[in-house]
């Protein structure tokens, strides 16, 4: 065989991932939050594209019919946008708004009255090439200006009133407002500064003292001078390196901490295991001392800080509504809540693309109105993919929503991408980031794919939730003179068919928080 170089063709199937193809895919498994936010994007860039407002036309002719005069105004304001026209006069002076001036004039003139001076004195305008605040928005400024100015705040505040007033106070601007009264040293406010900076969210000091020294250059003598004075702080226990320190400040506040409840304190993970026995002799009280002493544990807060500057709780939005019908069976509808709508204005398109006349104008319309089919066919088709593979789940797991966790069956990707004629990969991208809103709850997607675990005596496998349950329900049921096992939950599982191990109980056991066969037997022995 010889080595030289040739030239030869061939001929060969391959699969080509074109550009609109690996967005597809990519919108495909974006939740219902990241796909608002790419179709945000898409409509900030392609002039081509507009948001279908249809199914607002009802409310807001509701609106109109409700008041007919301000309904009249705001139609020619949608009316002067459309025509590209901001509503102001030819002198730059916007119009006055006779429902305005005639509602709201008393209340206009008593502010004016309050300031000695009139109105448009207050709200100059800064800039010469804005046109200049109109009656509406003058009213609107002058009952929120008060607390703006009397706080010290200003006018010019990037963040708005109405944000300032709302705004919550983090766990870090109430402690640094206190650290700026309790200490004058320039030196001891910066180190609480970093202090405070290392502080989380539950109100622990997540650091070391002397890492913290390190980092600053100073003596960790000085560092842990200033945690004293933080640790003096409102909430009580805050600043604590872990919750026997917690517990400890917070009954020192209220004169409890005694060498009794040192031992206590000493020995939490005793107090955790419920080895009572123990606890009394190390801490020389009889059982009613004791059960005293775990009472004013209960009462005090092991995150002082959680009450600060936490994240608000997201709600999980279904994308998918399951529903009974009539005859039995099950609807499946999509959230209109979770699907941008959009539209390519083709009158737009029309006019834009006449009046192009260079090749890169002529380019630079084709690929925007390229991009509009592409991304309105994707949205289309990315919700009937949804809907077919919702589908597929709820025919595979009927028995869950009519009887609950108890009648989830195993089930794979493999088995619903085999029953609706797609990839697993397509399946696996459309139940990522996606939930079903149900009578019983929301649960996302994923909830219903489940590990089979086989059957005894040939029986039927079972689904892992489905056994995870069961076993949750033999532990709440358990007789507290004869708590159950791993070795006896095994037994009773395989008399109902199930073919499990130990092991897998004790993980299924752990999985759901449950403490072991002896920690419960202590507990249910009190």
């Amino acid at each position: 065989m010889s080595l030289a170089p040739r030239m030869e063709l061939r001929q060969g199937q391959s699969l080509v991932m074109t550009p609109q193809l690996l967005q597809a895919i990519k919108l495909l498994q974006l939740s219902h939050l990241d796909l608002v936010a790419y179709v945000e994007s898409e409509l900030e860039r392609n002039p081509l594209l507009e948001r279908d407002e249809r199914n607002d036309s009802a409310e807001d002719g509701a609106r109109e019919d409700a008041s007919p005069e301000r309904g009249d105004s705001g139609g020619a304001g949608e009316a002067g946008e459309a025509d590209g026209f901001d509503g102001d006069g030819a002198d730059g002076e916007s119009a006055p708004d006779p429902w305005l001036a005639s509602d709201m004039a008393p209340e206009r003139s008593t502010i004016e009255t309050a300031l000695d001076t009139s109105l448009e004195n207050v709200f100059q305008n800064e800039n010469p090439g804005e046109a200049p605040i109109s009656g509406g928005d003058e009213l609107a400024l002058s009952q929120g200006m008060w607390s703006g100015v009397g706080a010290g705040g200003s006018f010019e505040d990037d963040e708005g009133l109405e944000r300032n007033l709302t705004r919550e106070i983090s766990l870090r601007d109430h402690l640094i407002a206190q650290l700026d009264l309790a200490v004058s040293d320039p030196r001891g406010r910066l180190i609480g500064q970093f202090i405070i900076d290392a502080i989380d969210e539950a109100g622990y000091l997540a650091e070391s003292i002397e890492a913290i020294a390190d980092r600053l250059s100073v003596a960790p003598s000085q560092v842990a001078a200033v945690l004293d004075v933080i640790q003096g702080f409102e909430p009580t226990g805050i600043g604590a390196r872990d919750l026997a320190e917690c517990l400890m400040l917070q009954l020192r506040e209220r004169n409890r901490y005694d060498p009794c409840m040192e031992a206590l304190l000493a020995h939490l993970d005793l107090l955790a295991r419920r080895d009572l026995a123990t606890l009394r002799r190390i801490c020389g009280v009889d059982d009613a001392d004791l059960a005293e002493m775990i009472a004013e544990l209960r009462a005090l807060d092991p995150k002082p800080g959680r009450a600060f500057g936490g994240a608000p709780t997201e709600i999980l939005i279904p994308d998918v509504f399951v529903r009974a019908a009539p005859d039995g069976t099950w609807l499946v509808d999509l959230n209109p809540q979770t699907l941008p709508r959009v539209l390519m204005n083709q009158s737009y398109y029309a006019r834009v693309s006449a009046a192009a006349r260079t090749e890169a104008e002529k380019a630079y319309v084709g690929e925007c109105l390229q991009n509009a089919h592409w991304l309105t066919r994707s949205l289309d088709q990315r919700a009937r993919t949804i809907v077919k593979v919702a589908s597929e789940i709820v025919r595979q797991q009927d028995a869950f929503f009519a009887h609950g966790v108890a009648g989830l069956r195993p089930l794979n990707l493999k088995t619903v991408a085999d029953a609706i004629g797609m990839h697993e990969s397509t399946v696996s991208r459309v139940t990522s980031n996606k939930s079903i809103g149900t009578s019983r709850g929301v649960f996302e997607m994923k909830y219903f794919f489940t590990a089979a675990i086989p059957g005894s005596a040939g029986e039927d496998s079972h689904s892992a939730e489905a056994v995870r349950h069961r076993i949750k329900q033999m532990i709440d049921q358990e007789n507290p003179v004869r708590v159950l096992s791993d070795d006896a939950i095994v037994k009773a599982l395989r008399e109902q068919g199930v073919d499990i191990a130990r092991r897998t109980v004790a993980k299924y056991r752990e999985s759901l928080r449950i403490p072991s066969s002896i920690e419960r037997r202590r507990q249910k022995a009190r």
